[in-house]
């Protein structure tokens, strides 16, 4: 077991991200803009867990640090052991290429219009033998269920079927972790549906840790895990019910039916702060920045002052 050196968190041999008071600072010659101001987050390996939050919160930030399109400005970064504070960029590079994989919303991110869809799963492989590459490329379309889509190019294609080309290219180099940046946004409710059954088979069948970040409530409220981020902070987590555990891999259940399939809990940093939702805050008529705490039978309430 690996630990980290003066640290609140543990970096341990399960664990496949660990965000330590993560800071990430854009600067422009007028301004500087806090994307994310101390996020505290570890994902377990072979988690298949869904990042939310609205426009600005920090979300897409941090996908792009733990992706290795960022670099981070302060705190502590490790994927799958890897500090990502003390990589050079050819180690960068290996990283992008072996243990991460990227499915975006936009597919022109994804796909190259001018390939079919097999060929454009091999378009990773770049130093991989030509029959290696073919036959990786022809399992990657089964295991997404369009194999008799493989001669066809991006117009030919449907927006939710894109989308597992998608998800087949960026497996084409077998990453431990696999980013999906609102990968429902364009499709349809079924279509969503099928996607997250896709990557509940791949993170099954294969082991691959999930991260989306997403939008989608409807998405979010059918994986075990849901952390969101409100200004460049871990402010909750969602866990699911066990009642509602079994139900992750039956395709027949109507999850459109249920309202609540989640836990909801507040989460502290290292200062003991903790960020109360706005929609809470409106209930309670809170207008200022100051609010009334009470220690009573085991329980501490907040009320308005």
């Amino acid at each position: 077991m690996t630990e980290m050196n003066s640290s609140s968190e543990t970096l341990t041999d399960n664990t496949m991200i660990l965000c330590d008071n993560l800071v990430k600072i854009y600067k422009t010659k007028d301004l500087e803009v806090l994307a994310l101001q101390g996020l505290d987050l570890t994902v377990e390996k072979g988690e298949l867990m869904a990042i939310i939050g609205n426009s600005g919160s920090g979300k897409s930030t941090f996908l792009n640090m733990i992706g290795g399109l960022d670099r981070p400005s302060a705190g502590k970064l490790y994927v799958d052991g890897k500090n990502l504070f003390r990589m050079t960029e050819p180690e960068l590079v290996e990283y992008k290429k072996n243990t991460v994989g990227f499915v975006w919303q936009n597919n022109a991110r994804n796909l190259l219009p001018y390939l079919t869809a097999w060929e454009n799963i091999m378009t990773p492989m770049l130093f991989a033998k030509s029959e290696e590459k073919k036959q990786r490329a022809t399992e990657l379309l089964e295991l997404v269920g369009l194999s008799h889509r493989r001669n066809n190019r991006l117009n030919q294609l449907s927006g939710g079927e894109q989308q597992r080309i998608a998800i087949a290219i960026a497996l084409a180099n077998n990453p431990k972790l696999l980013l999906a940046d609102e990968p429902t946004g364009s499709v349809d409710r079924n279509t969503s549906d099928y996607i997250l059954d896709v990557f509940r088979e791949l993170n099954e069948q294969l082991g691959v840790t999930v991260v989306i970040v997403t939008h989608d409530k409807g998405l979010a409220k059918k994986v075990n895990r849901v952390v969101s981020i409100r200004d460049g902070k871990t402010s909750s987590e969602r866990i699911m019910k066990s009642d509602y555990l079994d139900k992750l891999g039956d395709v027949n259940f109507n999850w459109n039916g249920v309202a609540d399939t989640q836990e909801e809990y507040a989460v502290l940093d290292r200062a003991g702060r903790l960020q109360i939702p706005r929609e809470l805050l409106d209930k309670l008529g809170i207008e200022g920045n100051k609010v009334k705490l009470e220690y009573k039978n085991g329980v501490i309430m907040i009320e308005k002052p």
